[in-house]
């Protein structure tokens, strides 16, 4: 357990004000480390997922794999979408098809950003970078990662008081914390630039069967 101690110490170490800068500086790092232009932390992949299609809000049927894990069943019923699956070979990422969004929540290395995609990354314990729970949404566009950055959090600012702040977007309680952020930062400095895929398609058994319950 990380107590306020070793927050407080970390914070005045690397002259940080705030324990969100915490957060902010964690996705500084993993932009870069990544090769997207921005980074914005969740507190799952699948809410990663979940954000991404909110955010695109196309109403488009979208077909995934087969087999893989069953929570991207409910990201895409809670964003309200239509899908498919279909038999698809695939290791550490696979697209959510025909949108610009990969759920890459078994795949970590240096430079593995998609271009112009929004790249959903998971930091499970049996993941690369083990925090235990948290995910990520990496994102060239200004846009979406302003987006991001309230919808994760009640559509509220970090920067602004609960009272002062003004509510212009809808949002969910799905961000990560400073302490979620810490342990990250501290195993991304250790982590080397290229791991090898954590699972593909043959890991996961098919979620076909499953689908009657988020039709």
């Amino acid at each position: 357990m990380i107590n306020k101690i070793i927050i407080n110490n970390f914070l005045k170490k690397n002259k940080l004000k705030d324990p969100w800068d915490i957060v902010n500086l964690f996705e500084v790092r993993m932009a870069k480390f990544t090769g997207s232009k921005y980074a914005v932390t969740v507190d799952c992949c699948t809410h990663a997922l979940f954000l991404s299609l909110k955010y695109l809000n196309r109403k488009k049927k979208i077909t995934i794999p087969e087999n893989t894990y069953i929570s991207i069943l409910s990201a895409l019923k809670m964003a309200g979408y239509k899908f498919i699956t279909k038999k698809i070979i695939w290791e550490g990422s696979y697209k959510l098809n025909p949108l610009p969004i990969y759920d890459s929540a078994t795949k970590f290395s240096k430079n593995m950003y998609v271009k112009n995609s929004y790249t959903c990354l998971s930091f499970h314990h049996r993941k690369h970078l083990p925090i235990g729970r948290g995910g990520m949404i990496l994102t060239n566009s200004i846009k979406a990662y302003r987006w991001f950055k309230k919808a994760r959090y009640c559509g509220r600012s970090t920067n602004i008081s609960y009272h002062k702040d003004n509510f212009k977007i809808p949002g969910w309680q799905m961000y990560m914390t400073p302490e979620q952020a810490f342990i990250g930062l501290k195993l991304l400095n250790k982590y080397k630039n290229k791991h090898p895929n954590k699972a593909s398609y043959k890991d996961y058994k098919s979620i076909k069967k499953y689908i009657k319950f988020y039709k």
